[in-house]
């Protein structure tokens, strides 16, 4: 299920679709460059593309770590970024009033897992009349997640999406339940598939969250097999240096090897 924005490419691909970009908004140049590379990739392999970065991140373990360049400046960084390359773009909001304010820059807001069953935070994303992407909590079951779609939708908003990103595993970890994926679309809604958040490691002792990118590839092609309607992931030029959860970020050098294997699995899921 293919998402309905004007400005998406490729709406009619049978392909899924993809939200990727930094974590943050860290710089003009870090955003730039993902957001044109991955747009070459997803134009050559037709897969419809949302650009992704959070214009300030609210949950962070220390008080010292990165949140943000600056509201404003964030925000129109995203819009440039929808203005120069044609592409729509998301980005998260954490309290009621953010809703209006970023919904002003982008096409879609996405609601934290931590917050998504903030029943105020729902209605005002869904009275903006935007998309809004709901990502599970990490402590609730797929079955419960009708309950944020039908805030949304009794809100009149009936374009709501659903992300999986992983269950708490003990206190450290987080664990992928694939049969997650038909359950939450039983709701009739996108359900899109996490597969970078799904590899954190929380709460080290460091207050650094710390993952597994390894893994991403795995994950990635799990979710494209089970039939998951879209997939979102984190990439950075040099995740090393990323001001953001750079340790379950994808490399943007092996982005293009990573796509060409899942719309291999997509075409055969599909055939």
């Amino acid at each position: 299920m293919t998402p309905n924005l004007p400005l998406l490419r490729h709406r009619d691909s049978s392909q899924f679709f993809l939200l990727a970009g930094p974590c943050a908004v860290e710089s003009e140049a870090v955003v730039m460059e993902v957001a044109e590379r991955v747009a070459e990739l997803t134009d050559k392999y037709r897969i419809p593309y949302i650009f992704k970065a959070s214009y300030r991140k609210a949950n962070r373990s220390r008080l010292d770590s990165f949140t943000g360049i600056g509201d404003e400046a964030a925000l129109e960084l995203l819009a440039k970024v929808k203005d120069r390359f044609q592409l729509p773009t998301v980005t998260d909001i954490h309290k009621d009033e953010e809703a209006a304010l970023a919904a002003q820059y982008v096409d879609v807001l996405q609601i934290p897992a931590f917050l998504c069953r903030q029943t105020s935070l729902l209605v005002a994303a869904a009275a903006t009349g935007k998309a809004v992407n709901v990502k599970k909590g990490q402590f609730l079951s797929p079955e419960a997640m009708k309950f944020a779609v039908d805030k949304v939708k009794q809100s009149g908003n009936p374009e709501v999406w659903l992300t999986e990103r992983g269950t708490t595993f003990g206190y450290q970890d987080l664990v992928v339940d694939f049969r997650g994926v038909p359950a939450m679309q039983a709701h009739e809604v996108p359900v899109v598939v996490d597969i970078t958040h799904s590899l954190q490691q929380p709460n080290q002792s460091s207050g650094v969250t710390g993952g597994r990118p390894d893994l991403i590839g795995t994950i990635g092609k799990a979710a494209i097999a089970v039939g998951a309607d879209g997939l979102f992931l984190e990439t950075h030029p040099d995740p090393s240096k990323a001001l953001s959860d750079g340790a379950n970020m994808l490399h943007l050098d092996h982005l293009e090897d990573l796509l060409k294997k899942l719309t291999r699995i997509r075409e055969a899921i599909m055939a």
